[in-house]
Protein backbone atom coordinates (compact mmCIF):
# COMPACT_ATOMS: atom_id res chain seq x y z
CA UNK A 1 0.00 0.00 0.00
CA UNK A 2 1.21 3.85 -1.16
CA UNK A 3 2.73 5.77 2.12
CA UNK A 4 2.11 8.88 1.74
CA UNK A 5 5.02 9.94 4.74
CA UNK A 6 7.54 7.64 3.15
CA UNK A 7 6.88 9.07 -0.14
CA UNK A 8 7.14 12.63 1.08
CA UNK A 9 10.51 12.32 2.87
CA UNK A 10 11.83 10.52 -0.36
CA UNK A 11 10.87 13.01 -2.67
CA UNK A 12 12.20 15.87 -0.31
CA UNK A 13 15.60 15.41 -1.11
CA UNK A 14 15.06 16.82 -4.21
CA UNK A 15 13.82 20.84 -4.94
CA UNK A 16 10.02 20.25 -5.93
CA UNK A 17 6.95 22.81 -4.76
CA UNK A 18 4.05 20.44 -5.63
CA UNK A 19 3.35 16.90 -5.21
CA UNK A 20 -0.18 15.59 -7.27
CA UNK A 21 -2.12 12.31 -6.33
CA UNK A 22 -5.19 11.12 -8.57
CA UNK A 23 -7.01 7.80 -8.29
CA UNK A 24 -5.74 5.51 -11.19
CA UNK A 25 -2.79 7.71 -11.92
CA UNK A 26 0.97 7.58 -10.83
CA UNK A 27 2.19 10.30 -8.06
CA UNK A 28 3.52 13.62 -9.80
CA UNK A 29 5.39 16.45 -8.49
CA UNK A 30 6.28 19.40 -10.19
CA UNK A 31 9.77 20.98 -10.62
CA UNK A 32 11.11 23.69 -12.04
CA UNK A 33 7.60 24.77 -12.94
CA UNK A 34 7.65 21.48 -14.67
CA UNK A 35 5.06 17.90 -13.99
CA UNK A 36 7.50 14.79 -13.14
CA UNK A 37 5.89 11.55 -13.23
CA UNK A 38 6.95 9.31 -10.65
CA UNK A 39 7.86 5.76 -11.58
CA UNK A 40 5.51 4.22 -9.30
CA UNK A 41 2.48 2.10 -9.86
CA UNK A 42 -0.74 3.97 -10.18
CA UNK A 43 -3.03 4.86 -7.22
CA UNK A 44 -5.97 2.73 -6.33
CA UNK A 45 -9.00 3.10 -4.16
CA UNK A 46 -7.30 1.67 -0.73
CA UNK A 47 -3.94 3.84 -1.55
CA UNK A 48 -6.12 7.12 -1.53
CA UNK A 49 -8.09 6.46 1.70
CA UNK A 50 -4.74 5.56 3.72
CA UNK A 51 -3.29 8.88 2.25
CA UNK A 52 -6.31 10.50 3.80
CA UNK A 53 -6.51 9.01 6.84
CA UNK A 54 -2.71 9.97 7.22
CA UNK A 55 -2.78 13.59 6.00
CA UNK A 56 -6.47 14.64 6.91
CA UNK A 57 -7.38 15.34 10.98
CA UNK A 58 -10.34 12.85 11.74
CA UNK A 59 -12.24 15.96 13.04
CA UNK A 60 -12.70 16.74 8.86
CA UNK A 61 -12.86 12.78 7.64
CA UNK A 62 -16.36 13.11 7.80
CA UNK A 63 -16.82 16.28 5.40
CA UNK A 64 -15.38 13.87 2.66
CA UNK A 65 -18.06 12.11 1.60
CA UNK A 66 -19.92 15.41 0.81
CA UNK A 67 -16.96 17.95 -0.16
CA UNK A 68 -16.48 18.54 -3.67
CA UNK A 69 -13.09 20.97 -2.41
CA UNK A 70 -11.51 20.95 0.89
CA UNK A 71 -8.19 22.99 1.70
CA UNK A 72 -6.09 21.97 4.86
CA UNK A 73 -2.79 21.83 6.02
CA UNK A 74 -0.33 18.80 7.02
CA UNK A 75 2.92 18.58 8.62
CA UNK A 76 5.45 15.67 8.18
CA UNK A 77 7.91 16.61 11.24
CA UNK A 78 10.91 16.65 10.07
CA UNK A 79 10.69 16.88 6.69
CA UNK A 80 7.95 19.76 5.35
CA UNK A 81 4.50 21.53 5.97
CA UNK A 82 2.34 21.76 2.97
CA UNK A 83 -0.67 23.23 2.38
CA UNK A 84 -3.18 20.59 0.40
CA UNK A 85 -6.17 20.40 -1.60
CA UNK A 86 -8.46 18.11 -1.73
CA UNK A 87 -10.76 17.97 -5.04
CA UNK A 88 -12.41 15.77 -7.32
CA UNK A 89 -11.67 14.97 -10.77
CA UNK A 90 -14.70 12.96 -13.00
CA UNK A 91 -16.36 11.78 -9.25
CA UNK A 92 -12.94 10.58 -8.22
CA UNK A 93 -10.55 12.07 -5.76
CA UNK A 94 -7.44 14.01 -6.03
CA UNK A 95 -4.93 15.62 -3.96
CA UNK A 96 -2.87 18.61 -4.69
CA UNK A 97 0.12 19.31 -1.97
CA UNK A 98 1.91 22.54 -2.25
CA UNK A 99 5.34 22.32 -0.19
CA UNK A 100 5.58 25.01 2.49
CA UNK A 101 9.53 25.40 3.88
CA UNK A 102 10.21 25.16 7.89
CA UNK A 103 12.78 28.20 6.99
CA UNK A 104 10.97 31.27 5.88
CA UNK A 105 13.53 32.63 3.03
CA UNK A 106 15.11 36.35 2.89
CA UNK A 107 14.51 38.59 0.10
CA UNK A 108 18.35 37.85 -1.08
CA UNK A 109 17.15 33.72 -0.97
CA UNK A 110 14.78 34.89 -2.98
CA UNK A 111 16.21 36.98 -5.66
CA UNK A 112 13.85 39.09 -4.72
CA UNK A 113 14.13 43.31 -5.52
CA UNK A 114 15.55 44.56 -2.26
CA UNK A 115 13.51 47.62 -3.07
CA UNK A 116 10.55 45.80 -1.73
CA UNK A 117 11.54 46.05 1.60
CA UNK A 118 9.94 49.32 1.57
CA UNK A 119 7.19 47.76 2.24
CA UNK A 120 7.79 46.63 5.47
CA UNK A 121 7.77 50.40 7.00
CA UNK A 122 4.48 51.69 6.65
CA UNK A 123 1.75 52.03 9.62
CA UNK A 124 -1.39 51.68 7.90
CA UNK A 125 -2.67 51.64 4.17
CA UNK A 126 -2.72 47.99 1.96
CA UNK A 127 -0.15 45.89 0.30
CA UNK A 128 -1.60 43.77 -2.27
CA UNK A 129 0.72 41.08 -3.86
CA UNK A 130 -0.69 39.31 -6.63
CA UNK A 131 -0.16 36.70 -9.52
CA UNK A 132 -1.16 33.37 -10.83
CA UNK A 133 -1.09 30.48 -8.57
CA UNK A 134 2.27 29.02 -7.67
CA UNK A 135 3.95 32.08 -8.26
CA UNK A 136 5.17 32.33 -4.73
CA UNK A 137 2.49 34.86 -3.51
CA UNK A 138 2.44 33.93 -0.23
CA UNK A 139 6.52 33.20 -0.08
CA UNK A 140 6.92 36.89 -0.84
CA UNK A 141 4.68 37.87 1.91
CA UNK A 142 6.30 35.28 4.45
CA UNK A 143 10.07 37.24 3.61
CA UNK A 144 8.22 40.61 4.31
CA UNK A 145 6.50 39.49 7.51
CA UNK A 146 9.73 37.76 8.81
CA UNK A 147 11.96 41.46 8.15
CA UNK A 148 9.59 43.13 10.16
CA UNK A 149 9.36 40.62 13.00
CA UNK A 150 13.22 40.59 13.10
CA UNK A 151 13.44 44.46 13.00
CA UNK A 152 10.32 45.38 14.50
CA UNK A 153 8.32 45.48 17.60
CA UNK A 154 4.64 44.73 16.69
CA UNK A 155 1.76 42.61 16.72
CA UNK A 156 0.91 40.79 13.69
CA UNK A 157 -2.10 38.71 12.83
CA UNK A 158 -2.20 36.36 9.63
CA UNK A 159 -5.54 34.85 8.83
CA UNK A 160 -5.19 31.84 6.43
CA UNK A 161 -7.16 29.56 4.90
CA UNK A 162 -5.24 27.61 5.60
CA UNK A 163 -2.02 28.53 7.65
CA UNK A 164 1.23 28.02 5.75
CA UNK A 165 4.19 29.79 6.95
CA UNK A 166 5.02 28.88 10.67
CA UNK A 167 6.64 31.74 12.79
CA UNK A 168 8.17 32.24 15.80
CA UNK A 169 8.03 35.58 17.81
CA UNK A 170 11.04 37.52 17.32
CA UNK A 171 11.03 41.39 18.25
CA UNK A 172 7.19 41.12 17.03
CA UNK A 173 4.02 38.65 18.38
CA UNK A 174 2.75 36.51 15.56
CA UNK A 175 -0.85 35.43 16.17
CA UNK A 176 -1.67 32.80 13.13
CA UNK A 177 -5.73 31.94 12.49
CA UNK A 178 -6.65 29.57 10.50
CA UNK A 179 -10.48 29.98 8.56
CA UNK A 180 -12.79 27.45 9.45
CA UNK A 181 -10.49 26.57 12.85
CA UNK A 182 -9.92 29.95 14.97
CA UNK A 183 -12.37 32.41 12.33
CA UNK A 184 -15.21 31.90 10.25
CA UNK A 185 -14.32 33.66 7.44
CA UNK A 186 -11.97 36.45 6.44
CA UNK A 187 -14.07 39.15 6.75
CA UNK A 188 -14.75 38.30 10.05
CA UNK A 189 -11.58 37.38 10.63
CA UNK A 190 -10.47 41.10 10.01
CA UNK A 191 -13.54 42.53 12.24
CA UNK A 192 -12.64 40.55 15.38
CA UNK A 193 -8.54 41.21 14.37
CA UNK A 194 -9.17 44.65 15.07
CA UNK A 195 -9.91 44.08 18.84
CA UNK A 196 -6.61 42.17 19.41
CA UNK A 197 -4.47 45.25 19.25
CA UNK A 198 -3.09 44.36 15.92
CA UNK A 199 -0.51 46.61 14.14
CA UNK A 200 -0.35 44.46 11.12
CA UNK A 201 -3.60 42.51 9.45
CA UNK A 202 -2.52 39.88 7.17
CA UNK A 203 -5.70 38.43 4.61
CA UNK A 204 -4.69 35.45 3.09
CA UNK A 205 -7.04 36.41 0.01
CA UNK A 206 -9.50 38.71 -1.10
CA UNK A 207 -11.43 36.69 -2.35
CA UNK A 208 -15.09 38.77 -2.33
CA UNK A 209 -16.73 42.64 -1.65
CA UNK A 210 -16.86 41.87 2.03
CA UNK A 211 -13.36 41.08 2.45
CA UNK A 212 -12.22 44.29 1.22
CA UNK A 213 -14.43 46.83 2.84
CA UNK A 214 -12.99 45.09 5.80
CA UNK A 215 -9.37 45.39 4.84
CA UNK A 216 -9.88 49.00 3.75
CA UNK A 217 -11.38 50.05 6.87
CA UNK A 218 -8.92 48.27 9.12
CA UNK A 219 -6.11 50.33 6.51
CA UNK A 220 -8.50 53.55 7.41
CA UNK A 221 -8.17 52.68 11.22
CA UNK A 222 -4.66 52.85 11.64
CA UNK A 223 -3.95 49.07 10.76
CA UNK A 224 -1.54 48.12 7.88
CA UNK A 225 -3.13 44.94 5.76
CA UNK A 226 -1.51 42.81 3.29
CA UNK A 227 -3.16 40.39 1.03
CA UNK A 228 -3.17 38.88 -2.09
CA UNK A 229 -5.11 38.74 -5.73
CA UNK A 230 -4.87 36.29 -8.27
CA UNK A 231 -4.36 39.55 -10.94
CA UNK A 232 -1.36 39.84 -13.34
CA UNK A 233 -1.05 43.60 -12.76
CA UNK A 234 -1.22 46.92 -10.67
CA UNK A 235 -3.79 47.87 -13.36
CA UNK A 236 -5.53 44.46 -13.35
CA UNK A 237 -5.31 44.34 -9.65
CA UNK A 238 -7.24 47.99 -9.23
CA UNK A 239 -9.80 47.17 -11.38
CA UNK A 240 -10.79 43.33 -9.71
CA UNK A 241 -11.06 45.44 -6.94
CA UNK A 242 -13.05 48.17 -7.86
CA UNK A 243 -14.93 45.84 -9.83
CA UNK A 244 -16.54 43.77 -7.13
CA UNK A 245 -18.66 46.76 -5.97
CA UNK A 246 -21.62 48.16 -7.54
CA UNK A 247 -21.57 50.96 -10.48
CA UNK A 248 -22.59 53.57 -7.90
CA UNK A 249 -20.22 52.03 -5.44
CA UNK A 250 -17.17 52.39 -7.51
CA UNK A 251 -16.14 56.00 -7.47
CA UNK A 252 -16.14 55.86 -3.68
CA UNK A 253 -14.31 52.90 -3.06
CA UNK A 254 -12.09 54.14 -5.96
CA UNK A 255 -11.30 57.46 -3.57
CA UNK A 256 -10.88 54.97 -0.64
CA UNK A 257 -8.75 52.64 -2.23
CA UNK A 258 -6.24 55.82 -3.77
CA UNK A 259 -5.58 57.02 -0.14
CA UNK A 260 -5.65 53.42 1.47
CA UNK A 261 -3.34 51.34 -1.62
CA UNK A 262 0.43 51.33 -0.48
CA UNK A 263 1.04 49.81 -3.52
CA UNK A 264 0.99 46.43 -5.86
CA UNK A 265 3.30 43.71 -6.19
CA UNK A 266 2.54 41.49 -9.30
CA UNK A 267 4.93 38.24 -9.88
CA UNK A 268 5.82 35.30 -12.01
CA UNK A 269 8.03 32.58 -11.82
CA UNK A 270 10.10 32.15 -15.09
CA UNK A 271 12.32 29.16 -16.09
CA UNK A 272 15.94 30.26 -16.28
CA UNK A 273 18.30 28.01 -18.36
CA UNK A 274 19.71 26.10 -15.65
CA UNK A 275 16.31 25.03 -14.74
CA UNK A 276 15.76 26.48 -11.89
CA UNK A 277 13.02 29.40 -11.55
CA UNK A 278 13.55 33.63 -11.46
CA UNK A 279 11.07 35.67 -10.42
CA UNK A 280 10.27 38.85 -12.10
CA UNK A 281 8.14 41.36 -10.10
CA UNK A 282 6.13 44.09 -11.58
CA UNK A 283 6.66 47.12 -8.46
CA UNK A 284 3.84 49.73 -8.00
CA UNK A 285 4.35 51.88 -5.05
CA UNK A 286 1.57 54.42 -5.16
CA UNK A 287 2.65 57.70 -6.19
CA UNK A 288 0.64 60.51 -5.77
CA UNK A 289 0.18 61.16 -9.53
CA UNK A 290 -0.84 57.29 -9.60
CA UNK A 291 -3.42 57.46 -6.39
CA UNK A 292 -4.67 60.35 -8.77
CA UNK A 293 -5.26 58.38 -10.93
CA UNK A 294 -7.22 55.86 -9.23
CA UNK A 295 -9.23 58.56 -7.83
CA UNK A 296 -10.14 60.04 -11.11
CA UNK A 297 -10.90 56.67 -12.90
CA UNK A 298 -7.17 56.89 -14.81
CA UNK A 299 -6.61 53.35 -13.85
CA UNK A 300 -5.45 52.59 -17.48
CA UNK A 301 -2.38 55.48 -17.30
CA UNK A 302 -0.76 53.28 -14.54
CA UNK A 303 0.46 51.16 -16.81
CA UNK A 304 2.26 53.92 -19.12
CA UNK A 305 3.25 56.04 -15.84
CA UNK A 306 5.20 52.59 -14.30
CA UNK A 307 6.81 51.82 -17.71
CA UNK A 308 8.62 55.10 -18.00
CA UNK A 309 10.08 55.34 -14.55
CA UNK A 310 13.08 54.91 -13.52
CA UNK A 311 12.36 54.73 -9.90
CA UNK A 312 13.11 51.45 -8.47
CA UNK A 313 9.31 51.44 -6.73
CA UNK A 314 7.94 51.83 -10.12
CA UNK A 315 9.31 48.73 -12.27
CA UNK A 316 7.05 47.15 -15.03
CA UNK A 317 6.78 43.61 -15.51
CA UNK A 318 8.86 43.89 -18.73
CA UNK A 319 11.29 45.92 -17.29
CA UNK A 320 11.70 43.07 -14.49
CA UNK A 321 11.68 40.49 -17.82
CA UNK A 322 14.38 42.08 -19.54
CA UNK A 323 16.76 42.46 -16.91
CA UNK A 324 16.33 38.49 -16.36
CA UNK A 325 17.21 38.04 -19.97
CA UNK A 326 20.12 40.64 -20.22
CA UNK A 327 21.78 39.05 -17.49
CA UNK A 328 21.62 35.70 -19.11
CA UNK A 329 19.38 34.10 -16.55
CA UNK A 330 16.80 32.98 -18.99
CA UNK A 331 17.06 32.67 -23.09
CA UNK A 332 14.60 35.08 -25.53
CA UNK A 333 11.88 32.70 -26.34
CA UNK A 334 10.79 31.89 -22.40
CA UNK A 335 11.36 36.16 -22.02
CA UNK A 336 8.83 36.65 -24.82
CA UNK A 337 6.28 33.82 -23.96
CA UNK A 338 6.07 35.11 -20.40
CA UNK A 339 5.42 38.32 -21.40
CA UNK A 340 2.10 40.10 -20.94
CA UNK A 341 3.08 42.74 -23.92
CA UNK A 342 5.19 40.52 -26.09
CA UNK A 343 5.66 43.43 -28.74
CA UNK A 344 7.39 45.78 -26.04
CA UNK A 345 9.92 43.63 -24.52
CA UNK A 346 10.82 42.59 -28.00
CA UNK A 347 11.81 46.51 -28.87
CA UNK A 348 13.37 46.56 -25.37
CA UNK A 349 15.68 43.99 -26.35
CA UNK A 350 16.04 45.60 -29.65
CA UNK A 351 17.12 48.86 -27.59
CA UNK A 352 14.01 50.77 -28.99
CA UNK A 353 11.80 51.12 -26.64
CA UNK A 354 9.47 53.77 -25.13
CA UNK A 355 10.88 55.91 -22.21
CA UNK A 356 14.09 54.09 -22.10
CA UNK A 357 17.35 57.09 -22.16
CA UNK A 358 19.77 56.76 -24.80
CA UNK A 359 23.25 57.68 -23.66
CA UNK A 360 22.17 61.52 -24.00
CA UNK A 361 19.50 60.70 -22.01
CA UNK A 362 16.81 61.38 -24.42
CA UNK A 363 14.08 58.73 -24.73
CA UNK A 364 14.69 55.77 -27.43
CA UNK A 365 11.37 56.20 -29.70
Amino acid sequence: MFDINEFLTKVSKVKYSDVHLALGKRPSIRMSGEIIKIDQPPLNQDDFDAIMQTILHKDLLPRLKEAMDLDFAYELKGVSRYRVNYCKEIGEPKLVMRRIPYDIPTFSDLKLPPSIKHFTEFNNGILLVTGATGSGKSTTIASLLETINKTQKKHIITIEDPIEFMYTDKNCIMTQRAVGIDVLNFQSGIKYALRQDPDIIVVGEIRDRETVEAAIQAAETGHFVLSTLHTNSATQTINRVVGLFASEQKEFIRKRLSVALKGTIAQKLIRKKDGGLAPALEIMSTTPAIADYIAKDKIGEIDQLIARSNQELLQSMNTAIFSLYSSGQIDKEIAVESSDNPNELQQMMRGVYRGTPDSDGEALI
